[in-house]
């Protein structure tokens, strides 16, 4: 009787420390290039923001969406992420200015529109500019 307690609880902390470990582990940082392998998963996609495009339609509540293409810009993005300005997407321009032509990371689940990848980082902490050593 006693081995089987030791089974079930030897299972349970197992169990745990996997679910743990799967809940604290740091997604893959890969290159926008590399995105489209990555489509449905979780990742820090990183590259430079070489265009935005503020759209003319607004989402209630937040305001105008900004697309950032990162390293090749239309018409052939690699990848691209949508945010949105600051205080509730008041102002996208401010979201514009904060990283075009600047190197950065964001981190989200990739999923693709038409054939390229992209990533809703509606949450701006989820997108960190790179400082470019010197």
């Amino acid at each position: 009787m006693t081995t089987g307690k030791t089974v079930i609880f030897t299972m349970c902390i197992t169990g745990l420390l996997s679910l743990a470990s799967a809940q604290s582990s740091t997604p893959p940082r890969i290159s926008a290039s590399d995105a489209k392998n990555h489509t449905g998963e979780t990742a820090t996609v990183c590259g430079k923001v070489v265009d935005t495009k503020i759209s003319k339609y607004a989402l209630a509540g937040r305001g105008k969406p900004v697309n950032l293409d990162l390293d090749q810009p239309e018409p052939h993005p690699v990848f691209f992420f949508v945010t949105f300005g600051s205080q509730g997407g008041a102002n996208p321009e401010e979201a514009q200015a904060a990283y075009q032509g600047k190197s950065v990371c964001a981190t989200g689940k990739i999923a693709v529109v038409g054939a390229v990848p992209y990533m809703m980082a509606a949450d701006r902490a989820q997108i960190k500019v790179q400082v470019e050593a010197k």
